[in-house]
């Protein structure tokens, strides 16, 4: 029986378009547009400017090699990517699959790629073999890692970028397994600064596609890998959930199109934010945020235990505030939908002490990306409201996309031409010139 990495690199190298249903690769677009869109509208947050400044104190300007998006300098690919992944996950909007977010760490390295002289014409195909690799192992086990504290964006992302990166470089079905297997040797990355409500998981995405991008170059070069490193006896998952694998399975990449499960958010918080905001927009129609004593807020036990999702005052960092429950439900009753700014502000009295009021009960009826809220309210009457959704409500199309991305550069100054540029850009891939790409995100900003 083929092992793991066997079989998903035999399936990421013999990949090709003519294999992709044309629904696949319109998807795989529309991903590129939010990614590249969210990018834009990050470009005022702290976090890709962290990262530049580490690219070039680790890297260096590499004339000639790939571009700091928003800030023009070139350094190495991997360079690029640990910049450019802090750029697209600035606002914590990029796509997400599960609770990894491959968007975010595939496509700024293959963009990096791109530029550095690799073919554009293996662009989609290679963004979609890392979906699915990454997808295929996610889907399976990201539940239980999740739980046992490793982050399925550093963990199976890192995996999604050696398929894409082994695809970009033509690597063979047996290279590729090598590239897949010591990216799996390599994986890392915890949920802990979830939870203290700090910065490092914001630059989780651009490790994991330089661990991705160095294993296909390692197994370019001849680096001699595990076939079992992701099943064995001290492989990645009997390490990471020892519980959740009892045999090697047969995978079917290509079969439901892992890519398909991807979301997009409508708001900048965390994923599991999402519904909840939605939610408590609706009820501020109904309901006074004065009136409200206390709320409950109902979640599946998968979504509720995330880590800094149950986090209250004091914050000192986007970074914890949009993954606050208390702190995004909060601001969404008393002010509306949260926007970034008001995620900066960490020292609103009135928020945080509404936000005390919220507290989040795990509740194994409720449906995964589905809320229950329960409101005490003066006078001791209560309110309760369903809010049912799935992953459906938020697989949006490009359209869709081009609206929510349009609508956050209107309202960070980001010029309509360059939501222009990069639309043009993402309709005419894999034939498209990648300086069109960079003229976008060299555009000023108001």
């Amino acid at each position: 029986m083929k092992t793991l990495a066997q079989q998903l690199g035999e399936f990421a190298a013999g990949l090709d378009a003519s294999r992709i249903p044309p629904e696949v690769l319109e998807k795989a677009r529309t991903c590129l547009l939010n990614s590249y869109g969210m990018a834009l509208g990050g470009q005022r947050l702290p976090f890709a400017k962290v990262a530049r400044t580490a690219a070039i104190a680790t890297h260096g300007e590499v004339p000639g090699g790939a571009t700091m998006l928003g800030d023009g300098r070139k350094t190495s690919i991997a360079g690029a990517c640990l910049a450019n992944g802090a750029l697209f996950h600035a606002r914590a909007q990029d796509d997400t699959c599960g609770a990894a977010h491959f968007g975010t760490v595939v496509i700024p390295m293959l963009t990096a790629m791109v530029e550095s002289g690799y073919p554009a014409g293996r662009f989609l195909t290679a963004m979609v073999a890392g979906y699915e690799a990454g997808g295929e192992l996610e889907q399976r086990y990201g539940n239980t890692t999740t739980t046992n504290g490793s982050r399925s964006t550093a963990i199976y992302g890192s995996i999604a970028a050696a398929a894409a990166g082994a695809h970009m470089m033509s690597l063979d079905a047996a290279t590729t397994a090598a590239a897949l297997a010591i990216a799996t040797a390599m994986v890392g990355g915890n949920l802990h600064s979830a939870t203290a409500g700090t910065d490092e998981w914001h630059y989780q995405p651009g490790f994991a596609a330089s661990t991705g991008l160095t294993a296909a170059s390692l197994a370019r070069a001849g680096c001699l890998a595990s076939p079992i490193a992701i099943e064995g006896d001290k492989g990645l998952i009997r390490t990471l959930a020892p519980s959740a694998l009892a045999e090697t399975p047969v995978l079917s990449p290509g079969t439901a199109w892992h890519i398909n499960r991807a979301t997009f958010k409508p708001f900048p918080v965390c994923a599991f934010n999402q519904t909840p905001v939605a939610a408590a927009l609706r009820a501020r129609a109904d309901i006074n945020a004065e009136d409200i004593v206390s709320l409950r807020v109902e979640m599946n036990p998968n979504e509720a235990n995330y880590p800094g999702l149950n986090v209250q005052a004091p914050f000192s960092s986007i970074a914890a505030t949009l993954l606050s429950l208390p702190f995004c439900v909060g601001a969404a009753l008393l002010y509306g939908v949260p926007d970034t700014r008001r995620l900066n502000t960490f020292d609103d009295a009135r928020l945080n002490s509404f936000a005390d009021r919220i507290r989040i009960a795990p509740h194994p009826a409720v449906p995964p990306l589905s809320v229950v809220l329960l409101f005490t309210l003066r006078g001791g009457q209560t309110k309760r409201l369903e809010t049912i959704m799935s992953a459906r409500d938020f697989a949006y199309d490009r359209a869709a996309v081009s609206a929510l991305v349009r609508r956050i550069g209107s309202e960070e100054g980001i010029p309509p031409a360059a939501y222009d540029a990069v639309e043009s850009f993402v309709d005419r891939m894999p034939d498209a010139d990648v300086k069109e790409l960079l003229a976008a995100f060299a555009m000023p900003i108001d």
